[in-house]
């Protein structure tokens, strides 16, 4: 791979014209597609699981009763200034307003609260259903204002009228604020990170470049598949971020070959093979986990996975193919000026021992330096197969040479690798402190109860569980099969006495019934709040009753409505959490042991996943299910864990986390493949490598935490999960528990079985057979004292 990656940069660096060009006709022709085919008007935010009870009993409604299969919405009157809505000027003012609703787009039918009784018992708010046929995404897009407009005249005074319902549930999320705050913070991490507007300024537009194609070509195919918002927004909120952070990576090994005086062709395609091959790696790592999300069979998911999966592969393209082109239009005007601050610094990093000088001498026993004369064959396609000299560095003193101030990434892995199992012990302590909440983690799908506090929906949702209970909120739908019923109507009025009198239901409608089929739904109001665990248990009390109904009734009986699906989505995300996340630190080790041919190292990676995925999940739960400093981000109100938050953080982080582990430790690996020296290597690898890991943490972190500004309860737990769980992975394991763990074990950190070893394939992510990863030009004097 880094001698395919090398020739595809340098060709890149070459055609950077047509590479260019060719990328811009991409770009068009996503947008022409999305223009043509799709758009952000047919995004489908229905959660659904395909051969469920809930979606089956929902299927067989849109022929039986299909004025109830479809979402529905609520208008709820409140009387003010001491008046009741059963006063005649209240009343006819609220027939009035069901009457312009009914006329509203899409409409089916409009249940008037005073046929339904659902008046509060004080006589101050009533409740009435708009049902729709079709699902939420299949609503016009100006279906909802249409009816709030409709209602709005009798929002007067003496009384309010508000909107909300089910229909409002999963709107849409806009996340353009968070695109600017996110590419604004990391343009100014960048140029902090390399002290140039120019340098800082490259990454962000090829990520722009990356982001545009994905998000355009996924919006193409709204019109024949289903796809959420929230998948477009991970998929934005991911490309962004890992389109930054991998060209950051590229670019920074770039830099430092300028900084040493190779000529910009060959440095670009030199980093591209080496730098190129981790992030071709870690990008593969994300697709695969991403990806993975299929096989939990839940279209909602699938969609979610497949957009983000799509978004790294894009970057991972971009930063190989349109990096290396733009490199070559920017020439040399990258390389640090002479004795500015980021010459002065990369010059440091490339003097501390495992510099191009002290790459190219033989040191064991003091032997002159080989010439390189004949060591550096190119093929005919420009390929590197040897290196300027002919053996690396392998000095027994260790790496830093005196004279060379260590940077602050190595001081603070000397200060943690000082006391390694105080560090541990400090680190594990504190992140399974931050974990302990997640122990109680309430999972559902998010509904309008935690919707922001203004909106509409959100206050209908609090008024109606306020005077009716909360279990108006979210009625189950009881779908009785009647058929093998000697007398159908006793069947269903029997069905629904049974099933009113379990504990947990606050009341039981009349039943409806379809003649024709011989079935009847029924409506069941629980005690409890949609996302209330007691609803959850009533969901499976009725369904556990089934046996007992057709025993006493002859007919069979199916639960669906919103709150049904939410259970039984949540059920099935449950059941698919272990076995996804056992297959996901299973892939972390086969992947980690064949780049670091290490057992400890896997084995280490693995145990810090997992410390960081825990910590994350306690912080989602204290933030948003416990309201601990919620306030901070917009929480207003605490509520249960999106159903889908665990398995997306498992799939997302660890690729994340796979980006770190390579960048970090691979340096780590090298140096002590060169030196033997353990501790030197640990120290090594926070020279070569922090600096670039921490900017690429800062970044990605600040990307995701731009979309906590999002309306969307969903997709800002979504960003709070991947900005805290990035944020521990790359501050508190790699830079804390990678280094405290590699320190304790030493040379056993690098061990291999001989058998296993033999049978493995070298990878060679860091493109150690394309020579030396830090060149530095020929005119550089070979000394002693560098040798040493």
């Amino acid at each position: 791979m880094p001698a395919f990656l090398h020739r595809l940069g340098r060709l890149a660096f070459r055609r950077r014209r047509r590479m260019l060009a060719l990328w811009l006709a991409l770009v068009a022709a996503a947008v022409l597609c999305m223009t043509a085919f799709g758009g952000t008007g047919k995004l489908d935010n229905t959660f659904a699981i395909p051969g469920s009870e809930s979606q089956r009993a929902l299927d067989r409604m849109k022929t039986d009763f299909p004025t109830f299969s479809g979402t529905s919405a609520q208008i709820v009157f409140t009387a003010t200034d001491g008046q009741k809505v059963t006063g005649p000027a209240d009343s006819a003012r609220i027939r009035a307003a069901l009457d312009a609703a009914g006329s509203a787009p899409q409409v089916a039918k409009v249940v008037s609260p005073f046929d339904a009784h659902t008046i509060s018992a004080d006589g101050t708010t009533a409740v009435a259903q708009v049902r729709y046929e079709v699902p939420q995404s299949a609503l016009e897009p100006n279906a909802l204002d249409e009816l709030k407009s409709a209602v709005a005249g009798a929002n007067q005074q003496g009384m309010r009228v508000d909107v909300g319902g089910s229909a409002f549930g999963n709107a849409p999320s806009e996340s353009h604020r968070s695109d600017i705050i996110g590419v604004g913070v990391a343009l100014v991490i960048l140029t902090l990170t390399f002290g140039s507007l120019l340098t800082a300024g490259i990454p962000v537009v090829t990520a722009l470049f990356g982001v545009a194609t994905a998000i355009f070509g996924a919006l193409s195919l709204t019109g024949t598949v289903s796809i959420s918002s929230t998948a477009q927004s991970l998929a934005l909120m991911i490309g962004l971020a890992v389109g930054i952070d991998y060209a950051l990576f590229i670019v920074s090994r770039h830099r430092f070959h300028l900084a040493h005086g190779m000529e910009p062709e060959e440095s670009a395609a030199l980093a591209v093979g080496t730098a190129g091959s981790a992030v071709v790696f870690a990008g593969l790592t994300v697709v695969i986990a991403m990806t993975g999300l299929t096989v939990v069979g839940i279209p909602y998911l699938t969609a979610m996975g497949l957009a983000a999966a799509g978004a790294v592969l894009i970057a991972v393209l971009v930063a190989t193919t349109l990096l290396p082109a733009v490199l070559g239009f920017a020439g040399t005007r990258l390389t640090p000026g002479p004795g500015s601050r980021a010459m002065r610094r990369e010059q440091a990093v490339g003097g501390a021992g495992e510099d191009a000088v002290g790459e190219n001498v033989v040191s064991t026993t003091g032997d002159n330096v080989l010439s390189g004369t004949g060591d550096n064959v190119a093929s005919g396609t420009g390929e590197i197969v040897a290196s300027r000299t002919s053996q690396r560095v392998m000095s027994r003193a260790g790496e830093h040479v005196a004279g060379t101030a260590a940077n602050a990434a190595e001081r603070w892995f000397r200060l943690v690798t000082r006391r390694p199992l105080l560090t541990l012990v400090a680190v594990v302590a504190s992140l399974g402190a931050l974990a302990w909440p997640a122990h109680d983690m309430r999972l559902a799908l998010p509904d309008n109860g935690t919707a922001p506090g203004s909106s509409s929906q959100r206050i209908a949702f609090d008024r109606v569980g306020e005077k009716l209970g909360p279990g108006f909120n979210g009625p189950l739908l009881v779908l009785a099969d009647t058929s093998n019923s000697s007398d159908p109507t006793t069947a269903a009025q029997r069905v629904a006495a049974t099933i009113g009198a379990l504990p947990g239901v606050a009341t039981v409608g009349k039943p409806v019934a379809n003649p024709a089929t011989q079935t009847a739904l029924i409506q069941v109001i629980p005690d409890s709040a949609p996302s209330d665990p007691a609803t959850k248990t009533l969901v499976n009390t009725i369904r556990d009753d089934r046996a007992a109904i057709l025993r006493d009734t002859g007919a069979t009986v199916q639960v669906t409505g919103s709150t049904a699906v939410s259970v039984d989505v949540a059920a099935k995300l449950d059941s698919a959490l272990i076995p996804f996340a056992a297959v996901v630190i299973g892939l972390s080790l086969l992947l980690l042991l064949l780049v670091f041919r290490s057992l400890v190292v896997p084995l280490k990676a693995a145990a810090g996943f997992l410390l960081s995925i825990a910590a994350t999940l306690g912080a989602v739960v204290g933030v948003f299910q416990l309201g601990h400093l919620g306030n901070l981000i917009g929480v207003d109100t605490t509520g249960p864990v999106s159903s889908f938050l665990p398995i997306i953080l498992l799939a997302v982080l660890f690729g994340l986390a796979m980006d770190y582990e390579v960048f970090l430790v691979s340096r780590m690996r090298e140096s002590y493949l060169r030196t033997g020296n353990p501790l030197g290597a640990v120290h090594s690898g926070a020279r070569h490598s922090g600096r670039v890991v921490t900017a690429a943490a800062l970044i990605m972190t600040s990307v995701f935490a731009a979309f906590l500004t999002s309306d969307s309860t969903m997709l800002k737990q979504i960003a709070f999960a991947l900005a805290a769980g990035v944020l521990l992975d790359a501050f508190v394991i790699r830079m804390a528990f990678v280094p405290a763990v590699l320190a304790l074990t030493r040379h056993a950190a690098w061990w291999l079985p001989k058998w296993l070893e033999q049978r493995l394939p070298d990878l060679d992510i860091e493109g150690d057979r394309l020579g030396p990863v830090h060149a530095v030009p020929e005119s550089v004097p070979l000394t002693p004292s560098t040798a040493d």
